[in-house]
């Protein structure tokens, strides 16, 4: 990163020094100079801008996604499983302080199945939060280890007294220098399509209908972001049915550069009309080495038109030989558990890089 930034600023002071002439007045400059100084700094402007940073911590199967924007604010969607002696609060925090944080401005729950909420005391007892996002009270409370995460949750906001934000469709989530919109939350849809979406969807004829999905998967707090050129899309674990909802007939979220797979790679998400009508440049899957990345999903990730590479935090054992990506994009290959995160810098423009931490090891993906 900081040799990328030293290239930029050598580019960036190259057309200064053109323009002041080793110490003469810019206005001494010929028109011709001036126009070249101009073009320079417009090429390059979008570069010199600090990136988006995204950090796909492992969690085995659940999601703990860290973003900080452009502003520096820190974003922590889901928090992981809770147990297994503090395995994914110790790599949220290991990520956090690698990224130079001492507190979380926000943690954003998506819903409360336990691989995304059952985390939170133990992450509390690491790091401070500011503030929790979700989309309000439980509607799945037939099932244990839901009620469990949830109520843990519930009254740890009580005690500490940490500030609490009902997302709900339309609304911005208040992050500096870029643009999350929530697009569903609680089991309602966007209602508007985003600024460039609308269109009718061609993808939606070859997507089967399903049935209603009636778990707290179908209540998930989803976010379309969008920096400049670059646009990103999280639904969390958000079902077939409801992505239905938001692409069909006409697409209501448009293209994106990034789409953080949906439900770990798992069938129950991830249609054709969702997958094919945002058509990312790269996805990258926060799957498990026992849970996800099914093969139909993966093959609809895999075919989708723009798509130039998805990436795993684990290679997948439902995917077995032949639907699995190649090592270089898996952050943990098949066997022992290392723990190893995704790095996503994302630049207005829409240039990307994703960094594989197993390997050590950078992908680029030049704007568009």
């Amino acid at each position: 990163m900081q040799q990328m930034q030293k290239k930029y600023s050598k580019v960036f002071c190259s057309a200064i020094a053109c323009a002041m002439g080793l110490g003469v007045a810019l206005l001494s400059i010929s028109p011709a100079q001036a126009q070249v100084v101009n073009s320079k700094l417009r090429k390059h402007k979008m570069d010199i801008l600090q990136p988006l940073t995204v950090y796909f911590v492992d969690v085995e199967g659940g999601q703990a996604t860290l973003f900080i924007t452009p502003e520096g604010q820190s974003m922590l969607v889901d928090t992981g499983w809770p147990d297994h002696a503090g395995r994914d609060a110790d790599r949220i925090a290991a990520v956090a302080k690698l990224a130079g944080l001492d507190h979380l401005d926000f943690v954003l729950l998506t819903h409360y199945h336990t691989d995304h909420v059952g985390g939170v005391p133990q992450l509390l007892a690491r790091i401070p939060v500011v503030e929790f996002i979700d989309h309000g009270p439980l509607r799945e409370t037939t099932d244990a280890p839901t009620v469990q995460g949830y109520d843990a949750y519930q009254k740890l906001l009580v005690q500490t007294h940490t500030k609490h934000l009902l997302a709900t469709p339309g609304m911005k989530l208040p992050l500096y220098g870029l643009t999350a919109t929530v697009v569903s939350a609680d089991g309602n849809m966007l209602a508007a399509p985003l600024p460039g979406a609308g269109e009718q969807n061609s993808f939606c004829k070859v997507s089967e209908q399903r049935p209603t999905d009636q778990t707290e998967n179908a209540r998930s707090v989803g976010m379309v972001l969008q920096y400049g050129k670059l646009r990103l899309i999280d639904l969390g674990d958000l079902t077939w049915d409801k992505e239905m909802q938001l692409m069909c007939p006409n697409d209501k979220l448009g293209k994106v550069d990034v789409y953080v797979v949906s439900h770990h790679g798992w069938d129950h998400s991830g249609s054709p009309a969702f997958v094919d009508g945002i058509a990312p440049r790269v996805a990258i899957m926060d799957n498990g080495e026992n849970k996800g990345g099914s093969p139909s999903t993966w093959e609809i990730i895999e075919k989708s038109p723009r798509l130039q590479n998805l990436w795993q935090l684990h290679y997948s054992a439902e995917g077995g030989a032949t639907h699995n990506v190649a090592a270089p994009y898996i952050a943990n290959l098949q066997g022992k558990d290392t723990g190893n995160y995704l790095k996503l810098t994302a630049y207005p423009n829409g240039r990307l890089v994703v960094f594989n931490a197993r390997t050590g090891q950078s992908q680029i993906y030049p704007a568009p």
